[in-house]
C-alpha cells in the first residue's frame, strides 16, 4: 500500500468550500486549472472556471433582459443602472475616441466588450465563485482576437489590404535609411503586440488579484485555526488587508473593463486614420 505524504493531500484547488471545511491551502496556479466537472475527455469538457464563465455570461444576459424588457422614458431601478453603464461607454469611450457618428456604429461592439469583461471579472469577489475566468488566458484571448479582427477589418475596408498595411507600418517624413529599423518595429507593434498586450494585461491583472485575495483570506484562516497560539494575533491584520484589497479589486475590475474597451476604440480609430500615421 502506497503511503501518500500529508503535504501531497493538501494540493487541492482553493475555494470557499475548502476553507469552510477547516483546511488551509496556500494559493497556487492549480486554482486556474481545476479538474473537469462535466463532459471530461470530450471537446466540450467543462471545469469550474468554465462553469463560472457560463454562469456570469447568463447573469449578464438576464440582467440586460430584465433591465430593458419594458423600458420606460424615465428609467428607474435596474434599467437606470444599466442605462448609466451604456451611456458611460457611449460618451466616455465611443464618442470620445471615435466621434459621435463613428462611435454610434461601434457602440454595440464596445459595450459588449465592456460589460463582458466587467461581469466576468466581478465573479472574482463573489463568495462561492471567488475567481475571475478572465484570470485564465482563454477568454482574454478571444476578446483580443475580436478586437484584432475588428480594427484590421476597418482599416482594410477603408484603404484596401496592401494600402492599409503600408500606411500602418511606414512612418512618413523620415530618412529612408531609418525605414529598415522602423518598419519591423511598426509591424510588430501594430499586428503582434496589440493583441498580445490586450490579452496579457487583462489576464495578469485578474490572476494577480485572485492570488492576493486568496493569500490574505487563507492566511486569516491559517492564523485563526492552524497556527500556534501566539500567531493568532496576526489574523485581524490579514483579514483587514483582505477586505481592503477586495475594495481595491472592485476598482481594478471596473478599470480593466474600461481600459480594454477604450483600447479597442483607440485601435479602431487608428485603423480608420492609418494614412495620418
Amino acid at each position: 500500500m502506497t503511503v501518500v505524504p500529508a503535504a501531497r493531500t493538501r494540493e487541492r484547488t482553493l475555494s470557499v468550500i475548502t476553507l469552510a471545511a477547516g483546511e488551509f491551502h496556500a494559493p497556487s496556479l492549480s486554482d486556474f486549472f481545476p479538474p473537469a466537472v462535466l463532459f471530461e475527455g470530450t471537446p466540450f469538457e467543462l471545469d469550474r472556471l468554465m462553469l463560472v464563465r457560463l454562469l456570469m455570461t447568463a447573469v449578464l444576459v438576464v440582467v440586460f433582459l430584465l433591465a430593458f424588457r419594458s423600458p420606460k422614458i424615465v428609467p428607474r431601478g435596474l434599467q437606470n443602472v444599466m442605462e448609466t453603464g451604456v451611456v458611460f461607454v457611449k460618451e466616455q469611450i465611443a464618442d470620445e475616441v471615435l466621434g459621435k457618428e463613428t462611435g454610434k456604429k461601434f457602440l454595440p461592439l464596445l459595450a459588449t466588450i465592456f460589460f463582458t469583461v466587467l461581469f466576468l471579472n466581478f465573479s472574482g469577489v463573489i463568495p462561492g465563485l471567488n475567481i475571475s475566468s478572465n484570470a485564465r488566458i482563454g477568454m482574454p484571448l478571444v476578446l483580443a482576437a475580436i478586437v484584432y479582427i475588428a480594427y484590421n477589418y476597418v482599416g482594410i475596408r477603408k484603404y484596401g489590404f496592401f494600402s492599409y498595411i503600408r500606411h500602418s507600418i511606414v512612418v512618413p517624413d523620415v530618412p529612408i535609411a531609418l525605414h529598415v529599423l522602423l518598419i519591423p518595429i511598426e509591424f510588430i507593434s501594430t499586428f503582434v503586440l496589440r493583441p498580445f498586450t490586450l490579452t496579457v494585461r487583462l489576464m495578469a491583472n485578474m490572476l494577480a488579484g485572485h492570488i492576493m485575495l486568496v493569500l490574505f483570506f487563507s492566511a486569516t484562516w491559517f492564523f485563526l485555526f492552524d497556527a500556534t497560539a501566539w500567531m493568532k494575533i496576526f489574523s485581524p491584520f490579514s483579514l483587514l488587508a483582505g477586505i481592503g484589497f477586495t475594495l481595491f479589486e472592485l476598482l481594478v475590475i471596473f478599470l480593466q473593463a474600461y481600459v480594454f474597451a477604450l483600447l479597442a476604440a483607440v485601435y479602431i480609430a487608428q485603423s480608420q486614420h492609418a494614412a495620418d500615421h
